[in-house]
């Protein structure tokens, strides 16, 4: 889970001031020497650390703090305000030409996921309906043209090659010329990393940006590496020149070091950070989101967005229809965890709900794999299974359990929980409280 030791240090520390009523300066500065081990531990850079709990006490010691009714909860805003100011305020957007194409060159050190990124953003641009045309200028790494062809296929997204006999520089320019032959409006250009910086790659670097002059220039590195990665920002920001960040990897990252110190080392916004392996697993950076998320005020917005996204509302009207006739079977129960699962991993989804700490969930195994169980368990079942699970006898556990790879005790133990969820449908899902919105969907419990 993303900055799960930070977050729980902070909360216990936070959760000490709440419970105090009135604070003194000495509480404040007690606390903040907590939040300043918690920061370091996570990585985050020492100068950024001192500016940022200095800014901190400044605020939070004032009379108007000390004084008034939550001095606790106001000093938690300060922080909250202080993370959003530390990591860029809002989110920041690409910018788009006015007149297209927009030629997009990412650049980054090898193993930092530079070329399944660009894959990433081409899937995430193509939603918003543009056309993208992938460049593969990387003509060191071996199987880098290949790697970049095979995510092109599988988006159905255009990728402009010309060997690994050919200058990058020449790729890059010529693949605008491509790009205007075929009507693509956005360019992505994915250009040759080394395992560290050397001054041939930055010399080529410098050569396509001013061959192509793109109009972003986007720096890929691995989350995981915390104040590696802010060192190899510093040095691609000064030796180029970068427009903005994607961090890579984050859902990976529990201390955060490089989301919190990049933006006061670089003075360039993260635009994008990596969630996960899959195509659709790039999300915009949200400062003010994500300070939430690690003071445990949850991310409701993006809890919604992923619903809106990949929620049928149409299969939830006619299912709130069959809660009404108390008609729910097994086959609403897999389509209710298929449209779950689609919303992303079920750890970086309970992320979101308020009041939830990684201290809370200690112990409690928020497993994807539980849900692909379940949903082998009823793909194995029969369709008069699956509508009346009352006619599953021994023997049909036993061939279900078979065909799905599991246990007759977890057929059992599914055909359980369904049958306790429609029992408490029963008792709360009568029309009045449907209607009155108490039950919307059923989820597991």
């Amino acid at each position: 889970m993303a900055f799960e030791s930070l977050a729980s240090k902070l909360q216990e520390t936070f959760k000490k001031l709440r419970s105090k009523g009135k604070l003194t300066e000495k509480d404040v500065k007690e606390a903040m020497k907590d939040v300043k081990i918690a920061l370091l531990e996570a990585d985050v850079n020492y100068k950024v650390v001192k500016d940022f709990i200095n800014k901190v006490n400044e605020k939070a010691v004032g009379q108007e703090v000390l004084e008034s009714l939550t001095p606790g909860q106001q000093v938690i805003k300060i922080v909250h305000n202080e993370l959003v100011e530390l990591m860029g305020k809002t989110n920041t957007h690409i910018n788009f030409a006015s007149k297209p194409p927009t030629v997009i060159m990412f650049v980054g050190l090898q193993g930092s996921g530079k070329t399944t990124t660009c894959g990433k953003l081409a899937a995430n641009i193509k939603k918003q309906g543009k056309r993208p045309l992938l460049v593969a200028a990387d003509v060191y790494r071996p199987a880098a043209i290949k790697q970049l062809q095979v995510l092109g296929q599988n988006l159905d997204v255009p990728v402009f090659t010309m060997g690994n006999n050919i200058n990058p520089v020449d790729i890059c320019k010529n693949s605008i010329n491509e790009a205007g032959r075929i009507g693509s409006d956005v360019i992505i250009i994915d250009t040759a990393g080394r395992l560290h910086i050397d001054d041939e790659m930055m010399n080529e670097l410098k050569e396509i940006k001013e061959a192509v002059k793109p109009h972003e220039v986007l720096l890929v590195v691995d989350a995981m590496t915390g104040q590696d990665a802010v060192n190899v920002a510093q040095n691609f920001n000064e030796q180029i020149g970068i427009d903005g960040l994607i961090l890579t990897k984050l859902d990976g990252d529990t201390r955060g070091g490089a989301a919190l110190s990049i933006r006061a080392v670089t003075g360039k916004p993260i635009k994008f950070v990596g969630t996960g392996e899959k195509m659709d697993a790039l999300e915009p950076f949200h400062p003010d989101r994500l300070a939430s998320r690690i003071l445990g005020m949850g991310d409701v917005l993006s809890l919604i967005e992923k619903a809106q996204e990949n929620y049928d509302i149409k299969k939830a009207e006619e299912l709130q229809e069959k809660l009404l006739k108390q008609q729910f079977t097994l086959e609403d129960f897999l389509d209710q965890l298929q449209q779950i699962k689609r919303m992303g991993p079920l750890s970086q989804l309970v992320e979101m709900i308020p009041g939830l700490s990684p201290k809370q969930l200690a112990g409690v195994n928020i497993n994807d794999r539980d849900v692909s169980k379940i949903e082998a368990i009823i793909n194995s079942m029969t369709k008069a299974e699956r509508k009346d699970p009352s006619i599953i006898n021994g023997s049909r556990r036993k061939r279900i359990a078979m065909g799905s790879g599991t246990s007759i005790q977890d057929v059992n133990r599914l055909l359980k929980e369904f049958s306790e969820t429609k029992k408490m449908m029963k008792m709360f899902g009568s029309a009045d409280s449907i209607k009155k919105g108490k039950l919307k969907l059923p989820f597991m419990h």
